[in-house]
């Protein structure tokens, strides 16, 4: 399975969100939408999925052309990853700053703030 810890490079997010919009999917049709967003090269779509293959990112089919690559990361273990990076580089390995951060950088809307509520609770009931 795929180093959860390392974290994910702009290039190897961008193909996994194709991925995850997508579906399995051949490297024309990954191509095609990462070329229509950003202008990519098509030998650096199939350099890239490759590097993703050997760093088990994605898993591609071998017994049929054209192959098929998949994601082999959720959107969910990504976002965990990448807040546990940021969590460590920025803010010392303190979730809660994180969180503070977000909450006074952006006005949470009222369903928002009864979600912390909830998962406040939770975190209360379980101690």
């Amino acid at each position: 399975m795929a180093d959860l810890t390392a974290p994910l490079t702009e290039v190897e997010l961008q193909i996994l969100r194709v991925l995850w919009d997508l579906g399995p999917s051949p490297v024309r049709d990954i191509h095609a939408r990462l070329d229509a967003e950003k202008g990519t090269n098509y030998s650096t779509t199939v350099k890239m999925l490759s590097v993703m293959l050997q760093k088990d990112l994605v898993a591609r089919t071998e017994d049929e052309r054209p192959h098929v690559y998949r994601s082999r990361v959720s959107r969910k273990a990504a976002g965990k990853r990448m807040a546990k990076h940021l969590i460590d580089r920025v803010y010392e390995g303190s979730a809660w700053s994180l969180v503070l951060q977000v909450l006074s950088t952006e006005r949470p809307s009222g369903e928002e703030i009864a979600e912390v509520r909830r998962l406040l609770d939770e975190l209360e009931e379980s101690k």
